[in-house]
């Protein structure tokens, strides 16, 4: 089964240069380009550089990969994990291109979703989340899923 989907799997690299005021410019590429058909999704490591300039915003990041990728509804990109090398000037993340809006919210987690303004985070205080973690303790089984809904 693995070998199967490994057979899917393409690969492509791809670089793009992104011009904004003076002399802060910026490159993207992109490498370890996979389409990964069972997640309905296209996944890469994406570089950026940008050496006479902070660190370049997630927003302006997911508008110059809808460009390079022809990505109708910016929606579907999702972008994290980004880390500055020391001494800056460049920037290495992960990013992942859904092919719907539909298969983002069905295989994304919920905290990526709620970053995106896709979901909603549960307004709780701790305080509410460890009395609910304490209820649940003191059942077993299918009735943990009781306590907490008949206690909201």
């Amino acid at each position: 089964l693995t070998l199967y989907i490994l057979a899917f799997y393409k690969t492509f690299e791809g670089e793009s240069t992104m011009a904004t005021t003076d002399e802060k410019t910026c490159t993207i590429r992109t490498k370890k380009f996979m389409s990964n058909p069972l997640l309905q999704r296209r996944q890469m490591v994406i570089d950026v550089l940008h050496a006479k300039r902070p660190t370049v915003p997630k927003s302006e990041l997911t508008e110059k990969i809808a460009k390079m990728y022809k990505v109708k509804d910016p929606q579907t990109i999702f972008l994290f994990g980004f880390k500055t090398v020391f001494g800056g000037g460049r920037t290495t993340g992960f990013g992942l291109i859904y092919d719907s809006v539909v298969a983002a919210k069905k295989f994304e987690p919920k905290y990526r979703l709620v970053r995106q303004k896709m979901a909603t985070r549960e307004a709780s205080t701790r305080k509410t989340r460890k009395e609910r973690k304490n209820r649940q303790k003191k059942v077993r089984g299918v009735k943990k899923a009781k306590v907490t809904a008949g206690k909201k």
